[in-house]
């Protein structure tokens, strides 16, 4: 058994890897948006997880006073599977 691949296929290790958990959780807006409020807002977009993994990895500028900053060095592998997993949320 391969203790450490299994782990880190696991979203939330990987949203704490990463860090994301210090501007977002799951169920409410820090810094950023709520995940769950992520997942609401690409309800039913066929580009969800294509678009949000360039968003991750690439950053944002929005509307509010806060931007996503670029996370170039987190893989597309691994930004999909945590991208996969905040769309699955819900209220």
């Amino acid at each position: 058994m391969i203790v450490g691949t299994a782990h880190a296929q696991d979203p939330q290790a990987l949203l704490r890897k990463y860090d994301c958990y210090v501007c977002h959780a799951d169920m409410e807006s820090r810094t950023g948006p709520a995940y769950v409020d992520v997942a609401a807002r690409y309800k039913g977009n066929p580009n969800a997880v294509s678009t949000l993994v360039i968003k991750v990895r690439q950053g944002e500028h929005g509307a509010g006073p806060w931007h996503m900053p670029p996370h170039p060095e987190v893989p597309e592998a691994d930004a999909k599977t945590m991208v996969r997993y905040i769309l699955l949320l819900k209220k």
